[in-house]
Formats: structure tokens, C-alpha cells, sequence
């Protein structure tokens, strides 16, 4: 027995006196342990008996692993969250919302999507939806044998998926920066985030490969309005991404294409024709609304019959009825004319204001999606101090940060589709003003 108080002959005993001292509070969250070499020689056995410990703890969510930085007691940590900012007085311009004005009104079609009562061991998935989302994705991924699944949502959808494929502290290539819930899914399943830079195009071939190399087991990928910057896959980047994925067809490939029917941008897939395992989740949140919990994931046929064991009748399926209610909006023409004219409407926005704030010298590129990403001659943390003075809520880059040690972002991801005539244009005066 060391300072420390672990003790222990194999890995089982000293896995167990790590917990036992946790549980004491003898070690709090944040508390590195020692390394696996110093720990071997510590308790007198095999440096792999060691590993195997730390690996028992890493599985059991006590323990993460970082790295160079080593293995710490892992705890539940903050991830800043989507949506309004609580009780605040300030005018929120990072909310990532959509316009509640532009979501189709869903009471005439909820009638019909009452129906009969659905009981215990029918079909987990209504027939008339399964086939609207084969029709969804069939061109998307022509080359690939598909079977559908219909989950809580995007966010559950990509739980669901890394369950049934990876153990805690498996690694999973994120996009960097990256989509707020995807951070927060990752963490919580006790996996380790890889970072993959991003681009005007995309996820980045040497990022990927690198990620490959380090042995991930998965990889969340959006293809088109990456959340937060905008960007969308180019032809010529996806095929890129597809070959260097081409020797990698057991590694399970997540495409979130969030903004599918709004998105002014082609589909471009990383998911090759001879790649194994893959998901492509289209959820139905931003043009029906985020109440409206509902998720396609098209899968492999492997991967579909695992998200089946999670998704039994009475317990973890969707709501018929949410589904039926889904399924009259997709079919119903006006409903799908006010999707369209929202998709459109994103697009204008956020090119005249980015047009506006490039006359005005703070150059900005509009991309896709619901947002903007405004790139700063100084820091993010500075600018959205100086708009709080002024009475604007803004959300930095830093908080879709991937890396341990990032430098300070100069982006603000900045929701500008819902202001009026008169808040874009104080807005843009403010935000030329507080970047100087």
C-alpha cells in the first residue's frame, strides 16, 4: 500500500480499491491516478495486470482517460446546452433555434394521426412511415442495402447507435468544433472524443486519418450544415473522405444530416459502397420543431438488427402516433411548401446579413443551416462581453471546442433568421463596434 491507498494483486482487487476509495471520497472527480508504470511497481505486478485494472475502471465509467494528461476519476462534466439562455434580459442571438413562425401547423393533421390503439408486440414501426423513409434516403445511398429504424430523435439515434457498437472509453472521431449534443452524447457514454478538424468543406482528410490512426471505433459525421460552422461536404472532399474510409469498413460511420429538408446544399456521403457499418439519421426537429422528437436512421442491415434489441414494444419505441403525425405532414403539400420556404428563408437571411457585415469590414462567409459563423479580428470572449454591454447574448466558439487545451476561439456562431429590420441593423453596428 502506497499514499495513494490503492491496493491490490490482480486487476479485479485493484480496480476494486480504486472504487472503494472514490465512493469514500478519498479520490474526487478530477484526481489523476498514477501512471500505469509507477503503479505496477508500486503494488509489486505485472505492468499489464495494471493496464487491465485501469481498463476495468475506464469500462465501469470511473476513470477517464486522457492521454499525456493520464487517467483522472471521471465525473459528469458541464457541456453548454442548445437553446435559450436561461433567465436572462439580454436579446439571445446564440440560441440555435428555428424560426417558430416557419414551422407548419400540425393541428389539422393531427386528427388523422389518432387512430386506433397500438398495443404491446405490434410492428415498433409504422409501415407508411418505414416506407416514406426508404423513399427518404433510397437515393442517398443507392449503392447500400438499408433497413430503417425510428428513434426519440437525432441525439437518441446516435446513443442508441454507439451503444450497441463501442465500450466505454472506446475512441470516436467528433468533428472540431463541434455539435454541442454530440460533445454532450459522447461524454456521458464514457467514450473518448477525437478531435477532426473542419472546414469550408468539411471534415479534413489528414484529420481523419489521423483519427483512424488512433484507433476510433466510430465516427459523427454531418455532411451537410455542420453545427456550428455551416459547413457542407464538396464533392471532391467526400470522395476523398470515402477512400480513406475504403480500408476502415467495420468502423460505424454516423451521418447527422440534421438540415436534410431544409438544407440548400446536395447531399454528398462519407459512406462508401463497400463500407459495413453506417448510419445516415435524418430527424425531423428543425422544420417540424424540437418537440417534435422523432428520427429516420438508415442503417446496415447488422446495425439495424442491434437497434432493434433497444427499441422493444411498450418500452423504449416511438409513439405511433408521433410517428402518424409526422408521416401526414411529410405527405401533405402545403406542409411541405412552408418547409421549403423556410429552408429558403434561412439562406436569405443569413446572406444579406452576412453581406451587411462584410460592407461594413468584419468580412463573413454565409454557409448553411440556422446559423452564422463570424470569424474576429480579436477574441470571441471579448466581442460577446462588449455586445452583453449592449444588451446581446451571443455564443462563442469556444464552447464547441474539442481540444484539451484550445486556444480562444475568434468565432461568435450567431442565430440572426428572427430579428427584425430594426435589431439586425443595431446588431450590426454593435458587432463591427465591439470587434475593434
Amino acid at each position: 500500500m502506497d499514499g495513494n491507498g490503492i491496493t491490490g494483486a490482480t486487476a479485479s482487487e485493484i480496480a476494486a480499491s480504486v472504487r472503494a476509495l472514490h465512493e469514500r471520497g478519498a479520490l474526487r472527480r478530477g484526481d489523476a491516478l498514477p501512471p500505469v508504470r509507477e503503479l505496477a511497481a508500486q503494488l509489486q505486478v505485472n505492468r499489464n495486470t495494471a493496464v487491465a485494472a485501469y481498463r476495468l475502471l475506464a469500462h465501469a465509467g470511473v476513470v477517464t482517460a486522457r492521454g499525456r494528461a493520464g487517467t483522472v476519476i471521471a465525473g459528469v462534466e458541464a457541456v453548454a446546452q442548445e437553446g435559450y439562455a436561461q433567465d436572462s434580459v439580454l436579446r439571445d442571438i446564440g440560441t440555435g433555434n428555428p424560426d417558430p413562425r416557419r414551422i407548419p401547423q400540425p393541428s389539422a393533421a393531427l386528427a388523422g394521426a389518432i387512430g386506433r390503439p397500438v398495443l404491446y408486440g405490434e410492428p415498433v414501426i409504422d409501415p407508411a412511415l418505414e416506407e416514406r423513409a426508404l423513399a427518404w434516403v433510397r437515393d442517398d445511398l443507392p449503392d447500400q442495402t438499408v433497413r430503417i429504424t425510428v428513434t426519440n430523435g437525432a441525439v437518441d439515434a446516435v446513443e442508441r447507435l454507439l451503444a450497441q457498437a463501442l465500450l466505454r472509453d472506446d475512441a470516436v472521431a467528433l468533428e472540431d468544433p463541434c455539435f454541442l449534443a454530440s460533445i454532450h452524447t459522447v461524454r456521458l457514454g464514457g467514450y473518448r472524443a477525437v478531435p477532426v478538424p473542419v472546414d469550408a468543406e468539411g471534415m479534413t482528410v489528414d484529420g481523419l486519418r489521423a483519427a483512424l490512426a488512433a484507433g476510433v471505433r466510430a465516427v459523427i459525421c454531418t455532411p451537410r450544415a455542420q453545427n456550428p460552422t455551416g459547413a457542407t461536404l464538396s464533392p471532391a472532399r467526400a470522395a476523398e473522405l470515402r477512400a480513406v474510409l475504403a480500408d476502415h469498413p467495420y468502423v460505424l460511420v454516423i451521418e447527422d444530416d440534421h438540415f436534410s429538408m431544409l438544407s440548400q446544399r446536395r447531399y454528398e456521403t462519407l459512406i462508401g459502397p463497400g463500407h459495413r457499418r453506417f448510419a445516415l439519421i435524418r430527424s425531423v426537429s428543425k422544420f417540424l420543431g424540437p418537440d417534435m422528437c422523432l428520427a429516420v436512421a438508415a442503417t446496415d442491415p447488422e446495425t439495424a438488427e442491434r437497434l432493434a434489441f433497444r427499441l422493444s414494444p411498450g418500452t423504449t419505441w416511438v409513439s405511433h402516433i408521433l410517428q402518424r403525425l409526422v408521416l401526414a405532414q411529410l405527405t401533405d403539400e402545403t406542409a411541405l411548401r412552408e418547409i421549403a420556404d423556410a429552408g429558403r428563408h434561412y439562406a436569405e437571411r443569413n446572406r444579406d446579413f452576412a453581406a451587411e457585415l462584410t460592407v461594413r469590414g468584419l468580412p463573413a462567409e454565409p454557409a448553411d443551416g440556422l446559423n452564422l459563423w463570424v470569424e474576429l479580428p480579436v477574441q470571441a470572449r471579448t466581442v460577446a462581453e462588449r455586445l452583453m454591454r449592449r444588451g446581446w447574448l451571443a455564443r462563442t466558439g469556444d464552447e464547441f471546442q474539442l481540444a484539451e487545451h484550445p486556444e480562444p476561439s475568434h468565432h461568435l456562431r450567431l442565430t440572426v433568421h428572427d430579428l427584425t429590420a430594426e435589431e439586425s441593423a443595431r446588431l450590426l453596428d454593435d458587432l463591427v463596434d465591439a470587434a475593434r
